[in-house]
């Protein structure tokens, strides 16, 4: 009898390519891939730890599965099955714990498993990660996010990634070149460059993130390209010129903030200050002035005064970004900011979530704004509701008109009519 299996994926975009990637697998295989609410013989979690929330959810997730599969076999792999295996091993249901260094490796380990007496666990929190597991993701028709970078050797204060990826590594431009040509033969147009520090592409390679955009720009088929995030000291002015320059590279950035001090700047130890950043910000806009910008800030890092929130929101409204990623700062064990002095009260915490995420509505609906009465290209989505289709412009902005099946997975030119109450853009076609 042919054996479903289903994917559960929490966090980064990088994890949905790997999901899709090892989903591949088992269809290749000759399992069924399934619903995550289905019923499966094998259920996979690709976990994330970037909040104690993440670690908090996957757990959840696991003792959901096996109420509903009592005999399926669950296996977790992700950042947190690095950082803490035995902890998920201990879970009732738990067969198989895969650290990121065997990620690769679970589709041979679900086959090789064949009782549930004693859960596997490869993974080790002080272990070398050094493997690069090469992935890219097919289950949108539209888009698809190739990994091409994993890991990072910043070690923020705040951050766990360094411990549950490892060290900045890469693929080569060959391959990346290789894998976006396959993109391209499944139909995909659109391509989101994915990596836990994207543009330190070249690390273990000796090439340059510049060079992989300019050979990604030259691969047949895929008519958009996306910068998943970039952090604001490695967007360099060639590579804003040439994103400026290419008919592929969308106007559309996500650099990460954090803060606006540079005083908190500097306790979390990050590599530029808040005039570095707005120079990157005003760089683009030079050039894209269109450019639809998110941003990552945390609130309430230890040593966050009132005065140095007032310099984060300021900066932010003055520099009107499209869209703010808003985190309350998450004490990580083993991370050098737990120890550090001057905790923020949780009740404070969430008055500036309130307030950023206020910010956050009124900057993005002053953007959607701007962009009304203008002509735009827009990719459309497979998904209807209401009758109607969606997409999204180079500068991501979501955009709906009227169901045609025609135009789903086309770039089609529209006019932006009218702003719905969910700031989503009403089109009409031109062609």
């Amino acid at each position: 009898m042919t054996k479903r299996v289903n994917f559960h994926t929490l966090g980064c975009k990088l994890n949905f390519s790997e999901s899709s990637t090892l989903a591949r697998e088992f269809e290749q295989g000759g399992f069924v891939r399934v619903g995550v609410n289905e019923p499966a013989d094998i259920c996979v979690i690709n976990s994330c730890s970037v909040t104690e929330h993440a670690d908090k959810k996957c757990r959840n997730i696991i003792r959901k599965l096996h109420r509903r599969n009592p005999n399926a076999i669950i296996a977790v792999t992700g950042c947190y099955a690095q950082l803490k295996p035995q902890e998920i091993a201990a879970i009732d249901g738990v067969d198989i714990v895969l650290g990121n260094n065997y990620k690769g490796d679970l589709y041979q380990q679900v086959l090789d498993i064949s009782a549930k007496s004693q859960t596997k666990v490869f993974s080790c929190d002080c272990e070398a990660i050094t493997t690069f597991f090469a992935a890219y993701s097919t289950a949108d028709r539209s888009r698809s996010f190739l990994k091409v970078q994993d890991g990072c050797d910043y070690k923020c204060a705040y951050c766990t990634i360094h411990y549950a990826r490892g060290c900045s590594r890469n693929i080569s431009i060959a391959e990346a070149v290789e894998q976006a040509q396959k993109v391209a033969q499944s139909g995909i147009k659109e391509i989101v460059i994915t990596g836990v520090n994207t543009g330190d592409f070249g690390r273990t390679t000796g090439e340059s993130f510049l060079d992989l955009l300019k050979a990604l720009d030259k691969v047949d088929g895929i008519e958009r390209y996306r910068i998943s995030s970039i952090e604001p000291n490695l967007i360099t002015d060639e590579i804003i010129e040439f994103c400026a320059a290419s008919s592929k590279f969308q106007h559309h950035f996500h650099i990460p903030l954090q803060s606006g001090s540079d005083r908190i700047l500097g306790l979390m130890r990050r590599r530029y200050t808040s005039e570095r950043y707005a120079s990157r910000i005003e760089k683009i806009r030079s050039l894209m002035p269109d450019t639809f910008f998110g941003v990552d800030v945390i609130t309430g890092f230890p040593g966050e005064s009132e005065e140095n929130f007032r310099e984060t929101y300021d900066l932010l409204e003055r520099l009107e970004p499209s869209f703010l990623h808003i985190f309350p700062f998450s004490e990580r064990p083993g991370t050098p900011a737990v120890d550090m002095p001057d905790k923020v009260p949780s009740y404070i915490s969430t008055q500036r979530v309130s307030k950023l995420e206020e910010l956050s509505d009124r900057l993005h609906h002053k953007f959607v704004q701007k962009m009304l009465g203008r002509e735009a290209d827009v990719l459309f989505e497979s998904t209807m509701r209401g009758g109607m289709m969606y997409g999204y412009t180079g500068n991501y902005v979501r955009v709906k008109a009227p169901y045609d099946r025609s135009l789903i997975n086309k770039i089609s030119r529209v006019k932006l009519i009218s702003i719905d109450e969910n700031d989503d853009v009403i089109a009409e076609i031109i062609r």
